[in-house]
């Protein structure tokens, strides 16, 4: 993997990430495909709506189908029919999501699978087997999410086992064509962080995560620290935040010099009716667009604002008709990819905070 940072404005910029599969212009937004699929999308339908890398999970996919028959049957762009670049988180998230079904030792997180109960290990080295035998472009280490709401106890022994398990991740990660990236994590302690990212930007990854965020915490938490958390990453390195993904979330976190995002929004909003739009989110099911004509949004070249109106999706929820999720979905992830292609466009401008506040406004939203 190779990355460049192409031009800035101030702490916003636009780099270029190079992968065996190909190249991801950022800031990049990962649509999420959890267990081998955007859910309700095909590949061609993702490549069309301006995707560039998706993202895919290592506790998921180990538990179903399991990472040898991925394996097996050629590496997991062959067997989800993507063949442009794949992330795969490394089940450090579900430590947190699931923790009603897990407990974690130095060696390793134990989980009671959320399908049948049996038992899961995934340890540092588990965990990244599995991602090398996965085949992702990017790999993470497994590392652990406490919540927002974590005592300073519980804070610092996370990041004492992050940096832990960081040190063995790197140490038996074997595959040359797979980068393997480093997760920061601190909750909103800026100390911790501070002393998490020390120790794994000493590791020299070849990109960097911030982990943590977005699990529970006030929106205005997170835009206080990010700028800080941000700069104690290398500039030469791509920085990814971690399962953030609002439109306003991701303006901040490009302020504040970060890459890469992910977040099941677009698809999980388009499977209950709500649409992205550059003034705010619409919700089809309202009545009022039982009779509009108009696309979901003017303007926009997506598929689905092509050729259908409001008036039809509409009906199409009210129907329970499985088209209608899977035809908003498209056109937000769409919305997202043209999102993203817009930031860069502005940076390289130099008009990032134009572009920012003038959204934010549109939008209702304060920065």
């Amino acid at each position: 993997m190779d990355f460049a940072v192409e031009c800035t404005d101030g702490p916003a910029r636009v780099g270029r990430l190079e992968t065996l599969h190909g190249v991801v212009e950022t800031p990049a937004f990962m649509p999420v495909g959890t267990q081998a699929t955007v859910k309700g999308l095909t590949p061609d339908q993702l490549r069309d709506a301006g995707a560039q890398m998706l993202l895919a999970n290592t506790y998921h996919l180990t538990l179903r189908p399991g990472d040898d028959l991925i394996h097996e049957t050629g590496g997991l762009h062959r067997f989800m029919g993507w063949s442009g670049p794949i992330l795969t988180d490394s089940g450090g998230f579900q430590v947190y999501s699931l923790a009603v079904n897990c407990r974690t030792t130095d060696q390793k997180a134990i989980f009671r699978s959320h399908i049948d109960g049996t038992e899961l290990e995934l340890s540092p080295e588990k965990a990244v087997a599995i991602q090398e035998n996965l085949g992702s472009d990017i790999a993470m280490c497994l590392d652990e999410c406490p919540g927002t709401n974590s005592s300073p106890e519980r804070l610092r022994d996370a990041v004492r086992r992050t940096i832990l398990w960081a040190e063995r991740c790197k140490a038996c990660h074997q595959r040359k064509d797979q980068a393997l990236f480093g997760i920061v994590q601190g909750g909103m302690n800026l100390e911790l962080r501070a002393s998490c990212a020390q120790a794994l930007t000493a590791m020299d990854f070849p990109g960097y995560a911030l982990g943590g965020f977005s699990v529970g915490e006030a929106p205005g938490e997170m835009y206080a620290v990010l700028p800080d958390v941000a700069a104690m990453l290398p500039t030469d390195r791509p920085r990814y935040l971690m399962g953030v993904g609002r439109p306003e979330d991701i303006l901040a976190a490009v302020a504040s010099g970060l890459d890469m995002f992910d977040c099941v929004l677009p698809t999980r909003n388009g499977r209950n009716a709500s649409a992205f739009t550059d003034d705010g989110s619409i919700r089809l099911r309202n009545t009022c667009h039982k009779r509009d004509p108009a696309p979901i949004e003017s303007g926009c070249q997506c598929y689905t604002c092509r050729q259908f109106s409001r008036a039809y999706l509409h009906h199409l929820f009210l129907a329970n008709e499985m088209l209608g999720p899977i035809l908003l979905s498209l056109h937000n992830v769409a919305y997202y990819c043209r999102f993203m292609g817009e930031i860069r466009q502005a940076i390289r401008e130099q008009r990032f905070a134009e572009f920012r506040s003038v959204r934010l406004a549109r939008w209702g939203t304060n920065p």
